[in-house]
């Protein structure tokens, strides 16, 4: 989602954007078959392959953006001030906490998880690019 939005702006050569997860039993897979789906519907094509979120990760990047806060971890305190959470960029959200886990919602849940992603990814472009 932020990849498209960042190439609509036309800030492609200018921001790095990676996806990782904390958990890394899932290493090498497509997102799940129904968030693809879901996705699709809304013109996002989800090819990326998971990866475990790793340390250098924190060196590469200026922000590190979790979903929720069993997936704010950093290796250091200095890293962990990189660290911020996507509700944090909602604008049409607010008091959200955390971007839920769809995995046992039903196609809602991963509406919901879509429309959270895109709502908060427009505020983060929005930071980006103030920068």
């Amino acid at each position: 989602i932020l990849r498209r939005m960042v190439s609509d702006s036309g800030l492609s050569d200018l921001v790095e954007i990676d996806s990782a997860g904390t958990y890394g039993g899932h290493a090498g897979d497509l997102p799940d078959p129904r968030m693809r789906r879901a996705a699709s519907l809304r013109g996002y094509d989800l090819r990326h392959r998971a990866r475990q979120v790793r340390e250098e990760d924190f060196d590469r990047f200026d922000m590190i953006v979790a979903m929720d806060d069993m997936n704010y971890v950093a290796p250091s305190r200095e890293a962990a001030q990189r660290i911020f959470r996507m509700t944090e960029f909602c604008r049409q959200h607010p008091g959200r906490t955390h971007v839920p886990d769809p995995y046992y919602e039903g196609r809602e849940g991963f509406e919901l998880v879509l429309d959270l992603l895109e709502d908060g990814c427009r505020g983060l472009l929005e930071r980006i690019s103030a920068r």
